[in-house]
């Protein structure tokens, strides 16, 4: 079994260990974000996106997002409502998006409103082809309720993102992914390069952290079918 790495770097509110010289920041992206299209959906001013490496992490369906559920994507009664996140694992690696954006006290402040419940962790990733880039990039961590509650998410927040939908825990090892959601990460993935492709259905797993995307698909392959609503063909299309 793969061995997980603890301690992880948490970046402060104000992403202080990002900025660089020239006022941007690097983000990873690993899920819908392997898509230009869609990561210029929410990062419009992105510049430079291109393909790297982060070694050391794996992604993880293990929790559910209230967009999920505001946009009727989120399939409640079987369980299909979870959500994408990385953490750390000694023996994994992940090819992700990199790209720069903004560094303002508003973009910062932006970015954590739009992933609430995720920590916000530093890597160093790699190019492509496994060369430094001696850059620092924030990553979408894998939480678990008991510090995102204490953190940034008391009571009357909760209520307002999250007990409305009948949802009473995030962070979770017994949903499985949003079907909406893992084909667009999957068609995202494909239209990024064949070894973002590749890694993204090896080195994702579902919240038992033994089935891959690969393997779920294998039994699954009508989620690639499943297409979504009307309304957000575009949005959740890679």
């Amino acid at each position: 079994m793969a061995r997980c790495l603890s301690p992880i770097i948490e970046l402060d509110d104000n992403f202080s260990d990002l900025k660089s010289h020239h006022g941007k920041m690097t983000v990873a992206g690993f899920g819908s974000l392997l898509s230009e299209r869609s990561a210029r959906s929410t990062f419009p001013e992105l510049e430079n996106f291109r393909p790297g490496r982060v070694k050391g992490w794996r992604r993880v369906f293990a929790h559910t997002a209230d967009i999920f559920f505001v946009r009727g994507i989120a399939k409640a009664d079987t369980g299909e409502i979870a959500s994408l996140s990385c953490e750390p694992c000694e023996s994994e690696e992940l090819v992700v998006s990199l790209f720069e954006v903004v560094h303002t006290p508003d973009s910062v402040r932006a970015f954590i409103a739009r992933e609430h419940e995720f920590k916000f962790c530093v890597v160093e990733p790699l190019t492509l082809n496994g060369l430094p880039t001696a850059l620092k990039a924030v990553i979408c961590a894998k939480n678990s309720d008991d510090e995102y509650f204490a953190k940034r998410c008391p009571p009357e927040e909760f209520e307002r993102r999250w007990a409305v939908h009948g949802v009473e825990r995030v962070w979770r090892d017994d949903v499985l992914p949003c079907r909406v959601y893992l084909r667009h990460c999957v068609l995202a993935a494909q239209s990024f390069c064949q070894e973002a492709a590749d890694n993204f259905m090896d080195h994702t797993y579902l919240s038992d952290r033994r089935t891959s995307v690969r393997q779920y698909l294998s039994v699954h392959p009508e989620i690639m079918d499943e297409m979504p609503p009307e309304e957000l063909l575009s949005r959740y299309s890679g």
